[in-house]
């Protein structure tokens, strides 16, 4: 990602600096990294299934448990694996009406869950969006919410 450097001038100069510190933020500081956005729904990530939004109703994990367990991995046989190359990514997810709040869990499956980069982290109320950044390296991952439970879906990181 490009930093934005904004000149200090004595008018303005509070605004300028919020804008700078912004600016190079720690995302922003994740030079050249690319960004994956997902948009959490009730127990889903509408992107991993095709651009779906199946509309489910959920006020709990609970809610989600039951909803996988009847349709989840029909689901999950149907994404297909994000595929990546190794590198800097910034997963930006939203919290798109889930009335409780959400996190984000990317890590390695079977040994790679040792091995591998992982990222996780909470705080996703209702329409919040946050990043979470990570340098992936070649392997197979999954990512997933354990609070609004999803599916673990696939990420392949081909090198």
């Amino acid at each position: 990602m490009k930093k934005i450097h904004f000149p200090l001038r004595a008018a303005g100069t509070a605004a300028a600096l919020a804008l700078a510190l912004v600016a190079n933020s720690p995302v922003q500081a994740a030079e050249d990294a690319k960004v994956i956005t997902l948009t959490q729904t009730g127990c889903q990530f509408v992107e991993s299934e095709g651009g779906i939004d199946h509309g489910f109703k959920t006020s709990s994990a609970k809610d989600c448990e039951a909803i996988n367990a009847k349709s989840g991995k029909d689901r999950l046989a149907k994404a297909k694996p994000l595929v990546l190359t190794p590198g800097k990514y910034v997963f930006r997810v939203t919290n798109k009406n889930v009335p409780y709040g959400l996190g984000f869990w990317l890590r390695g499956t079977g040994l790679g869950r040792v091995t591998l980069p992982g990222v996780s982290g909470g705080g996703l109320n209702t329409g919040v969006t946050q990043d979470y950044v990570v340098d992936l390296k070649p392997g197979e991952y999954v990512y997933s919410c354990p609070l609004n439970p999803t599916p673990d879906y696939p990420l392949v990181v081909k090198g």
